[in-house]
């Protein structure tokens, strides 16, 4: 991680754990927004900003999403890192069909964070949201950049798409909430837990939450109401990288996703637009979970599963 802008040790997975053995995530240290919620000056331009992704990362690829489902392509540049965690973190290395950094000559991501803030203490995390013209890092958390691209950006998008419609953000914010708290952290604090028993309340709520989704989706297409919403993003990025690595590296393995077939469905209407099967990179979801030398340390990535549905 870096302390006070300064890389000082070898990557780790845990970020922190409390006394009782639970995976505890790192804060976010970049919140800027763009337009008129920005006292900064971040203004909403094409060609000023640069998305940073990793394709085995859920929270970065729930970003990638949104920014295809509005079409914001044209407007902010997009730049993938490899998805092999190295001892510093996130590489720039041009293999499997990643990319240089071309914009800040970087070859590790915790650089950028650096020469955003030169003091910087903490994880160098993707997804990032960069702006050249001011050489800086406008925001590194996902929920944040999600609302960045759905409303700040959406002068220059050119898909007439609202992730967060008035009329159902109440449902919205509750559904996000759980699904949080249960699913998307949920998994992290069952493969990465401590001690038997902050594992064994973890997967607890993940199977909980994939039994409320599947009674919740029996009557309805969507999360959060009768429409595509950014909560159906935070539900897929979970969902289309449980079998490939949440199963069998988290051990979150009570149940397969197939007993789930609400969930099942539902999981194939998302990948049946692109914007959500071109975030998925099976072989970068597993390249990356399975570098982590904390839960593989052999390093072999395993040849399976076998699934029909990508």
């Amino acid at each position: 991680m870096l302390i006070n802008g300064q890389w000082v040790e070898k990557w780790q997975p845990v970020q922190a754990s409390d006394d009782e053995g639970r995976f505890i995530r790192q804060t976010s240290g970049f919140r800027h927004r763009i337009g008129v919620e920005s006292p900064e000056g971040f203004t909403p331009e094409a060609g000023r900003y640069v998305l940073y992704v990793a394709y085995i990362c859920p929270w970065a690829c729930r970003t990638l999403i949104a920014l295809r489902l509005k079409g914001l392509e044209h407007a902010i540049d997009v730049r993938v890192v490899d998805p092999r965690l190295t001892d510093q973190g996130w590489a720039f290395s041009g293999e499997l069909g990643t990319d240089r950094d071309d914009i800040n000559g970087a070859s590790h991501m915790h650089e950028l964070y650096s020469r955003a803030d030169p003091t910087y203490t903490g994880r160098a995390t993707v997804p990032v949201l960069w702006d050249r013209s001011r050489n800086t890092i406008v925001n590194n958390e996902s929920a944040d950049i999600l609302q960045i691209l759905n409303r700040d950006f959406d002068a220059l998008a050119r898909n007439d798409v609202d992730l967060r419609p008035a009329a159902l953000i109440d449902a919205i914010d509750a559904t996000n909430a759980r699904l949080y708290a249960d699913f998307n952290n949920g998994v992290y604090q069952a493969g990465f837990a401590t001690t038997q028993a902050a594992y064994d309340e973890a997967v607890r709520q993940v199977f909980d939450c994939l039994a409320w989704m599947d009674a919740r989706l029996k009557g309805s297409q969507w999360l959060a109401g009768e429409r595509l919403t950014e909560t159906d993003i935070r539900a897929f990025v979970t969902l289309v990288r449980f079998d490939l690595a949440y199963y069998g590296l988290f051990k979150c393995n009570l149940r397969p996703l197939s007993a789930y077939p609400n969930v099942m469905a539902y999981l194939r209407r998302l990948l049946a637009l692109p914007a959500f099967t071109s975030s998925v990179q099976a072989d970068h979801i597993k390249a990356g979970y399975y570098s982590i030398k904390a839960l593989n340390p052999t390093g072999i990535v395993p040849a399976g599963p076998l699934l029909d549905y990508l």
